[in-house]
Parts: C-alpha cells; structure tokens; sequence
C-alpha cells in the first residue's frame, strides 16, 4: 500500500522545507506541486515575456514541458531553473496560471503518478483536497503573515539585497487572496484535515508533531 501525506498551505509557511525533511527521514518519494506551477510561469514567461497572454496560449505549452525532479534539482527541458524558479515573479505567475481549470485538469495525473511504493509527501495549495483527496494524512500548514514574510526576506535578503519587508509582506498578502478566492481548487481546507500553526514552532518541532499525527 501507498502512504500519502499532504501538506497544503499558504505561501512560505514552511511546507515546502517541511516536506522535503519529512520524506528524506521516512524514505518517501517527494513532490514539490508548486514546482510544475512556477516551472510552467517561467515558461511561458519565457515564450511571452511581460506580454499578456490568453488562458488557451497557457495551456498549449504545457505539451512542450518536460519537467524532472533529480539530486535536489528541477530540471525543465534539460535546463536547471531551480533558482529561477525561486522569483517572486515567477511565484507570482504560479499562482495566477494556476487558477485556469484547464491548466489544472491538464497537471493532475502528472501529479499523482509520483504515488510509488512506499509512500509520497507532497506539498501544494490543493494537494489534499483534489490532488489526493484519500491520503492518509492531511495537513494544513499555515503561520501568520507578518510570520511568513519574515521567513520570506531571510531567504531571498541573501540574493537579493534591495528587497524589502513591506514588499514582500505584501506580496504575501496578495497571494494569499489570489490563491483562496479563485474559483478553480482554492486555498482552503476542512475536517479531514489536521491544521498546525506553526507561527512559533521549528522546522524539527513541525516534523515531529507531523509525524506523532501519522
């Protein structure tokens, strides 16, 4: 049997991170869902640069992808765009591409063919709620704003120095609201789930409660 675990939840709560340590420690494949979303962002970004494009022109590319997940790396068309894919530009387009219901429709089996023995942790916006509606555990991961932004800064203030706390708090906020109030798989969760703050928990804290609950 294939054991699921799904960590959904807003942007830079940790889920990613979180994630990626659960399904080292337990020898789970991994799944990074907003990886083929951003991974798609900077594609078309890269055929329609700062160029409005229609919901159709968006999911034509998605045949030209060819997306793989090696030694830690993202790799799109034999070219790593890891870092690149890290923007907050591209995150930006994540989410805005993300919510066309054919674009979605399109990245779904994709999504659940990385299910193998003997298990999966995967961690996204809709992973439990559509992705795996069946996992064996399911969890919302969240932290308040002011928290995630914070993260958010230390992460990028070493590659970026000019980018600000207000910028990126803002940003945040923004996601937020584009990601709960589309019309197609939002933001969201219910009982099925466990919620945990982990506004004033760390990363070791988390993956401990995470696995107290599997």
């Amino acid at each position: 049997m294939i054991k699921v675990i799904t960590i959904d939840g807003p942007a830079s709560s940790g889920k990613g991170t979180v994630a990626k340590i659960l399904a080292a420690q337990l020898g789970f494949a991994y799944l990074e869902s907003g990886a083929i979303y951003r991974a798609l962002g900077w594609w078309v970004n890269k055929h329609y640069p700062e160029q409005d494009v229609s919901d159709a022109q968006v999911v034509d590319l998605i045949a030209s992808m060819q997306l793989e997940f090696k030694a830690g790396l993202i790799w799109l068309n034999n070219e790593d765009v890891t870092e690149q894919l890290r923007a907050e530009s591209i995150g930006m387009l994540a989410s805005k591409y993300s919510s066309i219901a054919e674009v979605r429709a399109r990245l779904l089996q994709f999504q659940r063919d990385f299910a193998k023995v003997p298990g999966l942790v995967t961690d996204g916006r809709d992973m439990g709620s559509v992705v795996f509606p069946n996992a064996n555990l399911k969890v919302f991961l969240t932290a308040s704003a002011e928290k995630r932004a914070e993260r958010r800064y230390k992460q990028l203030h070493q590659f970026d120095k000019a980018v600000t706390m207000g910028a990126i708090l803002q940003d945040i906020i923004t996601r937020d609201e584009q990601d709960s109030q589309r019309s197609v798989a939002p933001l969201s969760y219910d009982s099925s789930y466990r919620v945990l703050d982990n506004s004033e928990l760390s990363i070791d804290e988390t993956i401990s409660l995470i696995k107290a609950w599997l």
